[in-house]
């Protein structure tokens, strides 16, 4: 009897709805279609700086109630259509959260908060929520972090995120380098940028890696290179990163790479330490740097929930408070709403006369 040398720790494979046929049972409209392009597109004359806006991606650290998340929306779009001329706002929309041990891994993986694991659902759920989203006439935005789901979900995605666990990673390079959206890298976890530099080396070249089809077949992926990769500064182990001093030092790390100058900055992560309160105030000090004659700083993240603070999934999924976060602590929607005004308010006049350091 041959001995058995695979799949010893796998217990069951379950066949999933392929690219295709998602796609087939939730088509994009017309409609649909022209917005994520013109979302897209305005993205790419931001980082291009035909546009002179700031563009800020905004949202919860992850949706796990698409009730919810279409209620945040509504309010910013309305937000977003207030500050226009100034600020360009893409809805934050994480499905998948990259986890340091383990924890709830996000609404694609478990759509139901229970360990029941019903992926297809969480893909159907997903992309039913991102199309409802498009419609209320807000760009959408999130991580690239399982290299199989963008099949099902990109095509309605404005700009996505690579996070600090995954810039490294040569899958993720491989992959972003074939994205339709401009894509931003994360600075690693221990807060030093050059991985980030070395990814969008990376991203700008061809590439050729093991994928799937839309059919859901096994399949070489060939790509051309994804010319709108951009750094993210997130803070690290060390502590913050948004400051003048760390701004100037990575733009030097930039363009010693030959790569783009344009920087996100990331409020929350390691920039707040963790403290959704702090946000606003990082966004004040990134507002000074451009009053200051700062030209690389092009966008930025924010945490934000339509109530502020954190919760545990409970066991009785009733108990769960409407419109605060599952995984890391939001700042409440007062707060966020306050905090962007502001920002417009005051670069309203500076932003068109920037130049390009690029």
């Amino acid at each position: 009897m041959q001995v058995r040398t695979e799949n010893l720790n796998v217990e069951s494979n379950e066949r999933l709805v392929t690219p295709d046929q998602l796609k087939a049972e939730l088509p994009m409209s017309e409609a649909q279609s022209e917005a994520v392009h013109r979302s897209r597109e305005t993205v790419f004359s931001i980082l291009k700086r035909e546009d002179p806006r700031l563009f800020l991606v905004i949202g919860p650290c992850s949706v796990h109630d698409t009730e919810q998340a279409l209620d945040y929306a509504r309010m910013l779009k309305k937000l977003a259509d207030q500050v226009s001329d100034t600020l360009y706002l893409v809805m934050r929309v994480y499905f998948e959260k990259p986890r340091t041990s383990i924890g709830w891994k996000g609404m694609i993986n478990d759509p139901f908060l229970d360990d029941s694991f019903k992926v297809e659902e969480g893909l159907r759920k997903g992309r039913r929520l991102l199309q409802d989203i498009v419609d209320i006439g807000l760009p959408t935005s999130t991580e690239a972090l399982d290299p199989i789901s963008p099949q099902y979900l990109q095509d309605l995605i404005c700009w996505s995120a690579v996070g600090a666990r995954t810039t490294e990673s040569q899958t993720h390079r491989e992959m972003s380098s074939g994205l339709s959206s401009a894509i931003g890298f994360k600075n690693g976890t221990d807060g030093r940028w050059m991985v980030a530099v070395n990814a969008m080396q990376s991203v700008l070249k061809p590439h050729r890696f093991l994928g799937i089809n839309g059919k859901g077949q096994v399949s070489v992926v060939t790509t051309r290179g994804n010319p709108y990769a951009h750094i993210v500064l997130r803070g690290g182990a060390n502590g913050p990163n948004y400051d003048s001093v760390h701004v100037a030092q990575c733009e030097l790390a930039l363009r010693n790479g030959g790569v783009s100058r344009n920087i996100m900055i990331d409020c929350s992560h390691a920039n707040s330490d963790k403290k959704p309160e702090m946000q606003p105030l990082v966004l004040k000090d990134i507002t000074h740097q451009i009053l200051e004659g700062n030209q690389s700083i092009i966008g930025a993240m924010l945490e934000s929930n339509i109530h502020a603070g954190r919760q545990d999934i409970p066991a009785d999924l009733s108990q769960l408070k409407y419109g605060v976060s599952v995984t890391d602590a939001c700042m409440g929607w007062g707060v966020t709403e306050e905090a962007v005004l502001d920002m417009a308010e005051k670069l309203r006049d500076v932003l068109p006369a920037r130049s390009n350091p690029n």
